[in-house]
């Protein structure tokens, strides 16, 4: 209608020409051209903005099939599925994003996300321009990821720094037990918290963070806890995709051990603690495999976890463990060997106290009665004399106190030590990745971890062994 319009008012005022009829056909020939003109003008500048709009985004790389850590530890540890999990069915837009870009904060991403912001140019559609894409929609192999070009200039997340020194990063490294491409492994030392929270001022995930990356960009990442008290091995993932296999690991050794025979079943993960104990049991081995749950107390103020003598209340879940005497002592100690078969809040600490009757040394909060009737016990010259030549007794830059906490002292730290692990070689799975079968990697070799007994305990034992 706009033309029709123009070709009428330019035919009113051609009227008056000598030439009516040529000129007006001339005037609309002119018209339609201009009319052409401006819309291919119109077009052309859209196809350019439209060629221009990837230059604004900060492309990921085309999505390839990759381990699916998850999956990968639920196969290592026997779990049986119905398809084979891989990366091409599970990994979402929100994993594959923080796979590739680790350095952006989680926080930010699921932001992006939640502002519409997140774009996908799938691989099997004729048109590739990219379309709006939520976090949890899966990739398709070829699949590219647009991110708003902002976030190059983003910041990592912020990480509280502390002062550092050349004392503190020897410690955190003389911890180090065993290191791959994939995890490390270190020797906590008692009393040091494994994650922050309130009124902690330094931890193991921050210091590890600070001191154990090595060449990574990533900081090693927890996959399971130990108490602060106690020491011992403690495993962390050095990326994503084994910290998630880990997980896994660790997740399934306590669903799986509720439906399994106890003694036929191929353990891929085992753990052993070494714990010295007030009395002596009244068997030399056995297992142990009463619920645990949580009892609140003062009004709410504190908790405790205990036996639960219902079965089917709400709290109450599943706890086995093995254990078997190592040592005995006629001044009123036994050493325990300890095999938490599920993973439980404070199970060994509840297990030996309630369940053995012979609480752990140092356990005030399971076992302070005990503690009450405990006598002093005064070791030998040559058992002081052997723990006056303990290297560490010499370094704390955590003000941890590691030069005390035996039993030849007024107040002992806890004995409880992490003392072996076994678990699949992660890093030998992840080569292998999606070339080998479910039974295959079961058959994963394995990795012998024995980290050695803290100063107290092994002060302890001298005292015990004069």
């Amino acid at each position: 209608m706009a033309l029709l319009r123009r070709v009428f008012h330019r035919y009113r005022k051609l009227l008056a020409a000598t030439d009516g009829v040529n000129t007006l056909y001339s005037s609309f020939y002119r018209c339609q051209c201009h009319y052409a003109t401006t819309v291919t003008d119109e077009q052309q500048g859209y196809n350019s903005r439209n060629e221009n709009e990837k230059g604004k985004w900060f492309t990921l790389p085309p999505f390839t099939a990759t381990v699916d850590g998850a999956a990968l530890g639920r196969e290592l540890a026997g779990v049986k599925m119905d398809v084979k999990e891989n990366s091409s069915n599970n990994i979402t837009a929100l994993k594959w994003i923080q796979r590739c870009c680790p350095e952006l904060p989680k926080s930010l991403v699921q932001k992006l996300f939640r502002l519409r912001q997140v774009r996908r140019e799938s691989s099997n559609v004729e048109e590739q321009r990219p379309k709006r894409v939520s976090a949890k929609e899966s990739m398709i192999i070829g699949d590219r990821i647009f991110l708003p070009i902002t976030v190059q200039k983003f910041p990592s997340e912020k990480v509280v720094e502390y002062p550092t020194s050349e004392e503190e990063r020897k410690f955190v490294h003389g911890l180090e037990v065993y290191k791959d491409p994939e995890i490390i492994v270190v020797n906590k030392p008692p009393g040091m918290p494994v994650q922050g929270g309130i009124g902690i001022k330094r931890s193991l995930d921050e210091l590890a963070a600070k001191y154990l990356r090595h060449e990574y960009s990533e900081a090693p990442r927890l996959v399971h806890r130990l108490d602060r008290d106690s020491s011992g091995l403690l495993v962390m993932g050095r990326t994503q995709i084994s910290a998630s296999a880990l997980h896994s690991i660790f997740r399934e050794k306590t669903f799986d051990t509720q439906n399994e025979d106890l003694k036929n079943k191929k353990r891929i993960l085992q753990k052993k603690y070494w714990a010295l104990v007030i009395g002596c049991p009244r068997r030399s081995g056995g297992i142990i495999s009463v619920p645990l749950g949580k009892v609140v107390l003062d009004n709410g103020k504190s908790e405790r976890i205990t036996i639960m003598s219902d079965v089917r209340a709400p709290s109450a879940q599943y706890a086995v463990t093995e254990y078997r005497i190592i040592g005995s002592s006629g001044k009123g100690y036994t050493w325990l060997e300890l095999s938490p078969l599920t993973g439980r809040k404070h199970q060994l600490r509840v297990h030996c106290a309630e369940a053995l009757g012979t609480p752990i040394v140092g356990d005030y909060k399971y076992g302070w009665q005990a503690h009450r009737k405990l006598k002093h016990l005064t070791c030998s010259t040559s058992a002081l004399n052997q723990g006056m030549q303990n290297p560490r007794q010499k370094t704390d830059p955590f003000s941890l106190r590691l030069g005390n906490g035996s039993i030849s002292d007024k107040q002992p730290h806890l004995h409880l030590h992490c003392k072996e692990m076994v678990l699949p070689n992660i890093s030998l799975a992840l080569q292998q990745g999606q070339a080998v079968s479910d039974a295959d990697l079961v058959d994963v070799e394995s990795i012998k971890l024995v980290a050695p007994l803290p100063f107290h305990m092994q002060k302890s034992w001298d005292c015990l062994s004069s």
